[in-house]
């Protein structure tokens, strides 16, 4: 299989972006964006932050997954969310492109990491927006999802609001959401194919969306199902930012989902979006 490689960043994203025709899929690899202080900005990073607070067998210590499994069944699920809680208790200050998408008319932001940024930034717009995160169902047994609005406040549901920040993996604020250790994920990759833990709202509004994926590499098997069933019954069409080479499962993906590789450096692509002027 091929897939399509460009080296410019096409006015049809931008112009996507701007209309609300395409929607941001956002990557841990953004926070290399933002100045100062930043917290843990991919897995194996993490792994380490989560390991250095709590001793795990040394063949397990890079894989995020499976250390976090291991500090939740022998030192409890609240150990493993305090671990989460101060590895993202520093917030960075959101980059220029974070305040450039908080100001886009996005119908939906996807949001994979647990960094605050997104939600700082959305916040400082100050716009008609509501949050959407992951919910482990170790701790919320039957339920997929909560809804908060920009105070951090629980939300019983979503009142269509401009932008829903949908973070399928949770997330530090409000609430201290993550989904992060292996049963984590067993329980909602068992349920994915048929939808259940994506919001009914995003569904719905992805059927008129492309995705452009900024700050993401799937170079691992979890990001690449989550994508896969996010994007599913999506409009198109996909773009993603990658400088980098792809692997062989990543170029695979691409070709499978019909993903635009566009092989520029993501400080490239951030500059060429933030010069661009965002409609009246």
């Amino acid at each position: 299989m091929s897939f399509a490689t460009l080296n410019d960043l096409p006015a049809a994203v931008i112009e996507g972006l701007e209309a609300g025709t395409l929607a941001p899929y956002l990557g841990p690899g953004l926070l290399a964006l933002c100045n100062g202080s930043t917290p843990p900005a991919d897995p194996v990073a993490l792994a380490g932050v989560l390991t250095a607070r709590v001793s795990v067998p040394g063949k397990i210590k890079n894989r995020l997954t499976a250390a976090a499994q291991f500090i939740e069944n022998f030192k409890h699920r609240k150990t493993l969310v305090k671990a989460m809680d101060e590895a993202f208790a520093a917030q960075a200050v959101p980059s220029p492109l974070h305040r450039w998408l908080a100001a886009l008319p996005a119908p939906i932001i996807v949001d994979t990491w647990y960094d605050d940024t997104m939600r700082t930034a959305l916040v400082a717009a100050a716009g008609n927006w509501a949050e959407v995160q992951g919910l482990s169902q170790s701790e919320h047994f039957g339920t997929w999802t909560g809804w908060y609005d920009a105070a951090g406040a629980s939300l019983p549901d979503a009142a269509a609001p401009r932008t829903v920040l949908y973070k399928p993996w949770g997330g530090h604020a409000p609430a201290g959401n993550y989904l992060v250790s292996d049963s984590d994920f067993v329980e909602v990759l068992t349920e994915i194919d048929i939808q259940t833990p994506i919001p009914a709202l995003v569904q719905q509004r992805r059927a008129a969306l492309g995705f452009v994926f900024l700050g993401c590499r799937f170079n691992d098997q979890l990001p690449r199902a989550f994508a896969r069933q996010v994007m599913k019954r999506s409009a198109g069409p996909h773009y993603a930012v990658l400088a980098e080479e792809p692997t062989r499962m990543e170029a695979r993906f691409f070709a499978e989902q019909g993903i635009t590789r566009i092989a520029i450096p993501l400080a490239d692509a951030a500059a060429a979006l933030c010069g661009a002027a965002l409609p009246a």
